[in-house]
């Protein structure tokens, strides 16, 4: 996805004039590119008028930030004590054969972000996968198969016949 100065001066100038704050501009653009450019934490200081280093360090303090590009589709496993005892390192497992990337890593074709995350707060659920916010519970090796089937059939179904996982 490519970078639009002007796209970026137009949410922060916009930021600006209806004074919200520097977290909410920059949500504004991670929701547009699915992280932050360093062009827009420059931006973001010459126009809100913030040291350079505040707007790095919000943007480095908050999970919810990428300095990193992010996939379409954010998946994150729930490596917790209860859902680690009910399957989470095999349900991140088959994640990682399949999408060819490790936690933490995004496909190369921008379409997948794995993540891990310490508790999601359902045990009684576990283990979870959440999915762009979808929470899939008691997730198991064959379930990721037919999710990942699912998420790759409303890409194509969409008009990105690129996407592709391994088999």
């Amino acid at each position: 996805m490519e970078i639009s100065i002007s796209e970026i001066h137009e949410i922060l100038t916009q930021a600006a004039a209806n004074e919200e704050s520097l977290i909410a501009a920059l949500e504004e653009i991670q929701a547009r590119y699915r992280y932050l450019p360093a062009e827009a934490l420059i931006l973001a200081s010459e126009t809100l008028g913030v040291p350079l280093s505040q707007a790095y360090s919000v943007a480095t303090f908050y999970h919810a930030f990428s300095l990193k590009p992010k996939g379409k589709h954010c998946m994150h496993v729930c490596m917790g004590t209860a859902c680690h005892v009910r399957g989470s390192p095999q349900v991140l497992d088959r994640l990682e054969s399949k999408l060819g990337i490790h936690a933490g890593e995004t496909t190369r074709d921008h379409l997948f972000t794995l993540e891990t995350v310490n508790c999601l707060g359902a045990c009684a659920l576990g283990p979870i996968v959440v999915t762009d916010g979808e929470y899939s519970g008691q997730m198991t090796v064959p379930k990721v198969d037919t999710l990942l089937k699912r998420l790759l059939r409303s890409e194509k179904e969409a008009g990105n016949d690129q996407a592709g996982i391994s088999e």
